[in-house]
């Protein structure tokens, strides 16, 4: 599978994606903020070694979710034969690029269904969150990071699933942190610019141009599959 494809195309669901990311992650900038003196709650220069701290955490445990995850998928996948492993790895990568362009075209939404999977696991990590706020430190806020990138989230669940089809530790990992790095520009830039990011974002048919990108990529995948099965 072309490993720069399937970079990109998570890259592109974070992106479009990062409104969801808003609404489940905006209250993140108020921990931020609220521990700190007013007079650094003034500027969003003084704001910034928080966001920088707490989104790099966030994406760390994003790639490294992604590395477990593609661990568990080459494992499995090393159960049976290499040749139909491969073809296997790309048919599933491939239905989840056309799920994935689905949810980021705006034309369905099932996959957010799965936050409930993971209700279970943030129960357990959630209070270590608790105990980072207020923050009143960058280094809080990157703790604070670590723990938020596990928050049960349909679309991080959705990717995460899709890393399970990666091959391997680093390719899965590698998937996550372009996904990672596509939410940033949405949870970095809070503020009157992001507002109109997120206005942009929101326009039928820039999302349309993006999901009909990520299916077009997800299409291609699932056909040069079905190519090679054929072939042999």
């Amino acid at each position: 599978m072309p490993n720069d494809m399937t970079f990109w195309a998570a890259l592109l669901v974070g992106f479009f994606g990062g409104v969801h990311c808003i609404g489940m992650c905006g209250g993140i900038v108020g921990a931020l903020t609220f521990g700190l003196p007013a007079d650094k709650r003034a500027t969003a220069r003084q704001l910034m070694p928080y966001l920088l701290a707490y989104n790099l955490a966030r994406i760390t445990s994003y790639t490294l979710a992604g590395a477990i995850a593609g661990l568990i998928g080459a494992f499995g996948l090393s159960l049976i034969p290499l040749q139909h492993a491969q073809l296997y790895l790309l048919i599933v990568a491939g239905l989840f690029m056309v799920l994935m362009g689905l949810y980021v075209g705006g034309w369905w939404f099932g996959l957010t269904r799965i936050e409930r999977v993971g209700s279970r696991l943030w129960r357990h990590i959630e209070p270590l969150g608790r105990k980072l706020m207020p923050v009143r430190s960058p280094r809080q806020a990157l703790l604070l990071g670590f723990v938020w990138g596990w928050l049960p989230c349909g679309l991080v669940y959705s990717v995460l699933i899709w890393a399970l089809s990666a091959g391997s530790a680093a390719q899965g990992a590698l998937l996550m942190l372009g996904f990672g790095l596509g939410t940033l520009p949405n949870l970095l830039l809070m503020g009157a610019f992001a507002a109109q990011l997120s206005a942009f974002t929101r326009k039928p048919w820039v999302r349309w141009i993006a999901g009909t990108a990520v299916t077009g990529f997800g299409l291609y995948t699932v056909g040069l599959a079905i190519w090679n099965i054929a072939a042999h």
